[in-house]
């Protein structure tokens, strides 16, 4: 059976893994650090799906306020299924999971963005429903 739980900084080592996936590499210690970081905001938790006691997947989530909106709004800014694991609606529990907090918060929406390489992302999301709507630009700042 999937549990979907709240991200610890003890889990620095599988959100590490999971990240690497992504094509992200953050160190174990890296990773504590920032899941404590974010956890202590009340706005950026992490969600584990976890069988057996092994981490699968993850969700990670900011909740913001914009100008543009009546009401706040949650971005997905990760989203990982282990390779392993796909294919068993895993994902799909964790948009749910996503769903539900983002209407437990009183927010107007759920997006994400997602790299223009990640055409199988791309159906997921879509299949779930969300629609593409936007262009991300992005400048690294020097130093």
């Amino acid at each position: 059976m999937i549990e979907i739980r709240p991200a610890t900084p003890q889990d620095a080592s599988a959100v590490s893994a999971l990240l690497g996936e992504l094509g992200y590499e953050v160190a174990p210690e890296a990773a504590a650090l920032r899941l404590q970081r974010l956890n202590h905001t009340g706005s950026d938790p992490t969600f584990l799906a976890h069988e057996n006691g092994q981490a699968l997947a993850l969700v990670a989530l900011h909740r913001c306020r914009m100008l543009q909106y009546a009401k706040p709004v949650v971005r997905i800014t990760a989203l990982v299924v282990h390779d392993r694991a796909r294919r068993r609606g895993i994902g799909r529990l964790l948009i749910d999971h996503t769903l539900r907090w983002a209407k437990q918060t009183g927010c107007e929406l759920v997006e994400l963005t997602s790299a223009l390489d990640r055409a199988e992302a791309h159906a997921f999301y879509r299949d779930v429903g969300f629609t593409a709507s936007s262009l991300r630009f992005r400048k690294p700042l020097e130093g």
